[in-house]
């Protein structure tokens, strides 16, 4: 098959021919329909999130099962599915507990870029290559444990099911599972970007009576109003901080997003949230961040700082409401795609991530150049 490889951080992904072994026991062959490039796929080829390399990157997309190994249940060949890149083991005290995003299984498959049993499916000229997050969907084919998939309807189309493995889980889930918007919520969302965006219609669909948007972008800015913002400031133009306590009341935001993963980002979230607020923190800052935080005032504000990875989603409940929400008309896709390159075209779809007029790219592995 055809697969990106990232040999090294700061070089471009190589696209070549990479074998890939049948999948083996509990795993699942799925021929990739729809790859997104995400900001977090740029943080590893840039060096500033750890991967181990050389490895097949890609984390978030849609396929179809072509062939399933021993002991799998939950699909079969010619189901479509959609791609988890921090899948649960599904018994231990995470899962068990319905936070599969924070089981030790998706920590491991991240950090050694193997499968479960330790081994990787993928080889070049005979050298193994690792795989990324379990998933590795800037191929044509993954090979991936059959906790890394999620049946979906056939009736919804591969390119924007393959947004709703990371960008809109993320964003939509985190407005759902660790921000907990209830209707009439006064909420602001730092960053506009693909995840930005989904923060943005989850509070909207949550009811939240304000949904003030902030970007530096004035085209990510009118996005966001399509999917749902009340309020939009742009921080290169006026205090945004000042701007959402006042848009608040003087109070400030029950629930802030931040979603750039920059540290003084984080800190301008911080102190736009309310007393008794909570600041969720969903963009992925460089590994030896460190955010400067005051604990007597925290305590005194009575205020919650708190991660939230993957959206802090249950895959099984997240992802079929997600899709449900979809289909009744309630959550927007069809807007987030905003463009559509072949495999060969993997490092100018990275590059556009900088753009202002892109919202969420998807890659055609089969498609021609």
């Amino acid at each position: 098959m055809k697969a990106a490889v990232l040999y090294e951080t700061g070089a471009p992904l190589v696209v070549e021919d990479v074998s890939v072994q049948d999948p083996r026991e509990g795993e699942v062959l799925v021929r990739i329909a729809f790859a997104g490039m995400c900001h977090s796929d740029k943080a590893i080829a840039g060096g500033n999130q750890p991967a181990a390399l050389p490895a097949v990157l890609g984390h978030e997309g849609a396929g179809v099962v072509e062939a399933v190994g021993p002991g799998v249940s939950s699909v079969a060949a010619g189901d479509h599915v959609v791609l988890l890149w921090r899948a649960g083991c599904r018994h231990c005290y995470y899962c068990d507990r319905g936070a599969p995003a924070i089981c030790e299984m998706g920590f491991t498959a991240r950090s050694s870029g193997r499968m479960p049993d330790g081994s990787t499916r993928y080889a070049v000229d005979g050298r193994p290559v690792n795989h990324f997050n379990a998933v590795s969907t800037f191929a044509q084919y993954s090979v991936c444990p059959e906790v890394s998939v999620v049946k979906i309807s056939p009736e919804i189309p591969l390119d924007r099911a393959a947004v709703v493995g990371c960008a809109v889980l993320t964003g939509v889930g985190a407005v759902f599972n660790a921000g907990d918007v209830r209707p009439g919520a006064r909420t602001a969302v730092v960053g506009c970007g693909g995840v930005g965006l989904n923060v943005v219609q989850g509070c909207a669909i949550a009811g939240a009576e304000i949904v003030v948007a902030i970007d530096t972008s004035d085209e990510k800015l009118a996005m966001a109003r399509e999917f749902g913002a009340t309020h939009t400031i742009n921080p290169a133009t006026v205090d945004h901080v000042a701007s959402v306590v006042e848009l608040t009341g003087g109070i400030g935001a029950d629930q802030v997003f931040e979603a750039v993963g920059q540290v003084a980002t984080l800190e301008q979230a911080s102190a736009m949230t309310r007393r008794g607020g909570t600041t969720v923190m969903i963009g992925m800052p460089a590994a030896d961040a460190r955010l400067p935080v005051n604990p007597l005032a925290q305590i005194v504000a009575d205020k919650t700082l708190r991660g939230s990875i993957y959206g802090s989603a249950d895959f099984a409940v997240d992802v079929p409401r997600i899709l449900g929400l979809y289909q009744a008309g309630r959550l927007k896709l069809d807007e987030l795609v905003t463009g559509t390159y072949p495999l060969s075209g993997v490092n100018e779809a990275m590059g556009a991530l900088g753009r202002t007029d892109v919202a969420r790219s998807v890659i055609d592995p089969f498609l021609s150049a």
